[in-house]
């Protein structure tokens, strides 16, 4: 029983080192998320979720060291806890950092128009665009008037105006009677 005892409360590494350990991996991860873009939070294929499982399994080892006692791997998850709280507090308190962390958002239809260089910056391809978007119920991207990738990896659309497309339309419609008109009033009367 002493055995057991020892081996799940008497950590394998120094607590100090569990705890430094932590914060390199956290840091590490926050800058690799960061540098390697939104896309791996939010749109995943499956190359993307394949890493993001690798990932957590690489890092585990850094994390834990030598340890596998139950105090170690709970001093490990209480150190994540406790400096991912600190990190977020301190991102909402300074907008500068939160945007140097977390990025921006970037436009990927704008005005109705798709843009292509941001699609390839942040490798999403127009058929997961379409796919993203009938997720939000919308049939058609032509339906779209912007679409973002949001901070958090996921995709927002916005709709054209309800009055815009019916005006659009509405015109068509009309510069169409204003030539049927003139054809008309041009082609012989063909009726006899």
């Amino acid at each position: 029983m002493h055995g057991v005892w020892q081996d799940m409360m008497v950590t394998g590494i120094p607590v100090a080192e569990k705890v430094v350990r932590t914060i390199a991996v956290y840091a590490f991860l926050v800058a690799g998320l960061r540098l390697f873009g939104k896309r791996e939070l939010g749109q995943l294929n499956p190359l993307d979720f394949i890493v993001l499982l690798l990932l957590s399994n690489t890092v585990q080892n850094a994390i834990i060291g030598n340890d596998n006692s139950l105090l170690g791997g709970l001093l490990g998850a209480a150190v994540l806890f406790l400096v991912n709280e600190a990190l977020v507090r301190f991102v909402f308190r300074h907008p500068r950092a939160r945007r140097l962390i977390e990025g921006r958002p970037d436009e990927l239809i704008k005005d109705g128009k798709i843009l292509r260089a941001a699609l390839r910056r942040n490798m999403i391809t127009r058929e997961e665009l379409e796919t993203a978007a009938r997720k939000q119920g919308i049939e058609h991207l032509h339906d779209v008037e912007s679409a973002r990738l949001e901070v958090s990896g996921s995709l927002s659309f916005a709709l054209h105006e309800p009055g815009t497309a019916g005006l659009q339309h509405e015109a068509v419609m009309a510069r169409l009677a204003a030539i049927e008109l003139r054809l008309a009033a041009i082609a012989p009367n063909t009726r006899a």
